[in-house]
């Protein structure tokens, strides 16, 4: 029997590996732990930054929005109305947040003007009225100029503590027009020009056709709130246009609008209201009717199909002259007729003698009219006499070198004509651009035409080369309205704007010279006088245009009475500031 073998079971020492394997997990699960851990807690401060940056740019962009909508009221109220729609207004600007009526985004935010009002936004005027000059892209011009800040503070609605702030300063700025040498309220066309430059800054609300076969530079800034360019124009190619254009200060296209203070539109319908008689029943002191020449003059002088009225104001009271009582025809007369062959009608004119109105007010005994002698005078003359349709009526200023001593306005809803010099007091300064002598002048009409001193009533309708005229100087700012061209493709030019003031007679293709040291400003469309510009030849012959700004302008007390205003908004700084804070400095 074979006795069965049992073999005992040898034990075995643990093996090394399986430990490490251990360790190595448990580091590996530490490790993983950790990282998520930190995983976690990165993700939760991320998670909060974001929140905070969130916040942060939220409230500030809710801060920013509440001073723009004040800014957007403050914009629409000063093109309207000027500074003093602005001032009526700041209490209203103050309570003018972002709201729920604009969009239910604002319900997130609290608002407050950081000197502890909730709802509101801190307005404050930083320095009143003042003649100045402005910056920016205006730099070098001077205005009435009135500085505000504007601050709003802004958070969360569920964040107590957070916070932000947004401060603007800006300027209300009043811009005399005739600061300019070359202003329009539209497309400005110098397509097609004769040799011409521009002496003083140029702005043009809208476009600005510089293309020409002939030079044309500017010595001084040139905006437009569109483009400035050579183009295809009222029959004029860009091929034609090899002329040279110099801009000794430099261009800007894009610009903001100038616009008058009118309470509407500042389209060529709405501001030729300027010129013209209020309707029944508007307030004179509305936005329009402040800017109204009618309402500014101080003596206003109203001619009918029966009767001649003049009314003239004292402090504001209207005093009504009769044709005899005042003696209006020392000065006036209505029985005056020429041909005008650009329009091709017959005008009907009342003619005013600029010299024997200054001796009729200085030594008329009339305790109403002697302290008109001694001011800025603005007059206004409406020809409202019924014509045929081959007649026109018009004003004509005659024996106008010597003004009233202070100066004068002349303004009429018509077109009106100059004849001779005119504001050139000491006659050595004829023909040169020395205006030391001269008072403050300006003419506003529906259309503007200088005669020479040679022009003869009786060869109005007689052949080009019986109409000779002789140098002549006119020293005053201009107010006017245009025929514009008829556009790209049509054969109709302007005449652009050395053509702006018409001429009728036969300049000797320059040899003859017309001096203007003036403000040139066109508001408008011409309404009355609507006759196409022909080339010359027809109705004229061009002189030696001697354009020249006036640097008397750039004086306040030598602007004209009466002179329109342009309003513009001006940004200056804007902070982010601490919240609470109204007087930033920056850092």
């Amino acid at each position: 029997m074979k006795i069965p073998t049992f073999s005992t079971p040898v034990a075995r020492r643990p093996s090394r590996s399986s430990g490490y394997v251990l360790v190595v997990v448990m580091i590996m699960t530490a490790l993983t732990l950790l990282i998520l851990s930190s995983t976690l807690s990165r993700t939760a401060t991320t998670s909060r930054l974001n929140d905070r940056s969130e916040r942060y740019h939220g409230s500030l962009s809710a801060a920013e929005a509440a001073t723009e909508k004040v800014l957007a009221r403050m914009i629409a109220d000063y093109r309207a109305g000027g500074d003093s729609q602005v001032a009526a207004n700041l209490a209203s600007y103050r309570t003018n947040i972002p709201s729920a009526s604009d969009s239910t985004y604002w319900t997130n935010f609290i608002f407050s003007d950081a000197i502890g009002n909730s709802g509101r936004t801190y307005i404050q005027v930083l320095s009143n009225s003042t003649f100045t000059t402005l910056d920016s892209q205006y730099s070098g011009l001077k205005a009435y100029s009135t500085s505000y800040r504007l601050v709003a503070n802004a958070r969360k609605a569920e964040d107590a503590s957070a916070g932000n702030a947004v401060m603007q300063d800006l300027q209300l700025a009043t811009i005399p027009v005739f600061q300019f040498a070359i202003f329009y309220n539209g497309l400005m066309e110098f397509t097609w020009a004769a040799p011409f430059t521009v002496k003083g800054r140029t702005h043009a609300n809208g476009s600005i056709y510089t293309g020409s076969s002939k030079s044309l530079s500017f010595d001084s800034v040139v905006t437009a709130t569109s483009t400035i360019q050579k183009r295809d124009w009222a029959g004029y190619t860009l091929a034609n246009m090899t002329g040279s254009i110099g801009y000794s200060a430099g261009n800007s296209t894009n610009v903001p609008t100038l616009t008058l203070p009118i309470g509407t539109n500042n389209t060529a319908d709405a501001v030729r209201e300027i010129i013209n008689m209020p309707p029944a029943g508007e307030d004179p002191n509305s936005a329009m009717g402040r800017q109204r020449y009618f309402n500014k003059s101080g003596i206003q002088i109203l001619v009918s199909n029966d009767t001649v009225t003049a009314v003239i104001r004292s402090n504001s009271i209207p005093i009504s002259l009769g044709w005899t009582l005042g003696n209006l025809s020392a000065f006036l007369n209505t029985n005056v007729s020429y041909f005008d062959q650009r329009e091709g009608k017959t005008i009907k004119a009342t003619e005013f003698d600029v010299g024997k109105f200054k001796a009729w007010m200085e030594t008329n005994i009339n305790a109403t009219i002697q302290p008109l002698a001694l001011s800025k005078l603005s007059v206004y003359v409406a020809d409202n006499r019924t014509v045929s349709g081959s007649e026109l009526t018009a004003v004509r200023l005659v024996n106008g070198q010597v003004l009233p001593t202070n100066g004068m306005t002349f303004a009429t809803p018509n077109p009106l004509y100059v004849k001779g010099h005119y504001n050139v007091t000491n006659s050595a300064h004829l023909g040169t651009t020395n205006t030391t002598s001269s008072a403050p002048a300006s003419l506003a009409s529906d259309a503007l035409t200088i005669l020479s001193s040679n022009w003869n009533d009786t060869n109005s309708s007689a052949s080009l080369g019986s109409r000779g005229a002789a140098d002549t100087t006119l020293n005053a700012a201009v107010v006017t309205g245009v025929v514009y061209s008829t556009g790209v493709n049509g054969s109709s030019f302007s005449g652009g704007v050395m053509n702006l003031p018409r001429m009728l007679e036969d300049w000797g293709n320059g040899s003859r010279v017309l001096t203007l040291n003036t403000s040139i400003v066109c508001l408008f469309n011409s309404a009355r006088a609507t006759a196409q510009w022909k080339t010359p030849g027809t109705y004229y012959y061009a002189p030696s245009r001697a354009f020249t700004f006036d640097n008397n302008f750039l004086d306040p007390t030598k602007l004209p009475p009466g002179s329109p205003q342009l309003n513009t908004l001006i940004r200056g700084r804007w902070y982010n500031p601490p919240v609470g804070v109204t007087n930033y400095a920056g850092l």
